[in-house]
Parts: C-alpha cells; structure tokens; sequence
C-alpha cells in the first residue's frame, strides 16, 4: 500500500470513528457472552440444585436444558448483532473513507 495513502486514511477522523466503534462494540458484546457464561457455570458450581429442578412436576428435563440452550443461542444473537451493524454503520463508514482517501 501506498505510504501516502496509509497516512491519508489513518489521519482520517472517519477512520479513528471507526477503530473507536469496533472496538467499542466488540468489548461490549465480549463482556455480555462472558457475563452470560460465567454466570451460569457460578450458578452450575455454587447452587447446582437450582438447574437441577425439573420444568414441571414429573418431568425429567431440568431446567437447566433449556438454560444452556438459551446460552447457545445468545451467542448466535450477539453475533447477529455484530453483522448487522458491521453491515451498515461500519461498511458504510469504510466506504466513506476509501472514497475520501482515493482524493
């Protein structure tokens, strides 16, 4: 890559907007998977009776089954969020500052 262009798109204030809301973003959906995670191995090692209670009287799955699934899926949710804002805040931001350092 051309050392003028580098200098260009790195001096850019859309780019250091960028780096911030990545990084930001990325920190805080991070924070949120370790939360859910570890709270639910706390729970699992300090009070495993409490996921060990059946859904409903007779019943053999416990509910910490259906927990444990929520957590899965909390981790498809908070990438989805991760690509739907890299698909629009973050793509277009980039696409402002490709345009802006070609000039």
């Amino acid at each position: 890559m051309n050392e003028d262009i580098l200098k260009k798109v790195q001096s850019n204030p859309k780019f250091k907007e960028l780096v911030h809301k990545k990084t930001s973003l990325g920190w805080q959906l991070t924070l949120i998977m370790l939360v859910i995670y570890y709270g639910f191995i706390l729970v699992l090692a300090f009070s495993p009776a409490t996921l060990g209670h059946p859904i409903s009287a007779g019943a053999t799955m416990t509910i910490g089954i259906p927990i444990g699934v929520l957590i899965i899926l909390s981790a498809f949710v908070l990438t989805g969020i991760y690509v739907r804002r890299a698909n629009t805040e973050f793509d277009l931001l980039n696409q402002q500052i490709v345009e802006e350092s070609k000039q």
